[in-house]
């Protein structure tokens, strides 16, 4: 059986394109080019019908390591804590007080986009900080 070669992590949201752009700002991420025949996003929007215009929206890492993110429109807003969530690792390979400062300075720089400081998680030597997005969506810094 042959293994997967590649993924997609795709959130449901009220806002595609919002929201996507929310994550390439905190990734390093980029829009993708519009789909074929369209010579930019706005053209690609007018073609659809109304119902289907900003119904999904996507981002992907610049160097294709990373997975692709997709964001599609739902009518339901957000009801529960999410089963699955984002870990932006800026800390890797750091500890205490270091890894602390590492994980503020970046906590700082995602509230200036717009997200949403639940708690600060630290024992002395660990640390990690959750928080919401744009739309309410848990990720965490770690």
């Amino acid at each position: 059986m042959p293994g997967i070669k590649e993924f997609q992590v795709t959130f449901d949201c009220a806002e595609p394109e919002r929201l996507a752009r929310f994550w390439c700002e905190v990734l390093g991420y980029v829009v993708p080019p519009p789909p074929q025949g369209c010579d930019t996003w706005e053209d690609f929007r007018r073609a659809q019908p109304p119902e289907q215009r900003d119904a999904w929206f996507a981002c992907v890492d610049p160097s294709g390591v990373g997975p692709r993110l997709f964001f599609q429109r739902v009518p339901e807003g957000k009801a529960a804590k999410n089963r699955v969530h984002l870990d932006v690792r800026v800390g890797t390979g750091l500890v205490g007080a270091e890894r602390l400062a590492a994980l503020e300075a970046e906590m700082a720089r995602l509230l200036s986009l717009g997200a949403i400081h639940v708690h600060t998680l630290y024992d002395g030597n660990d640390a990690c900080i959750p928080m919401l997005d744009i739309e309410g969506n848990e990720f965490c810094i770690d």
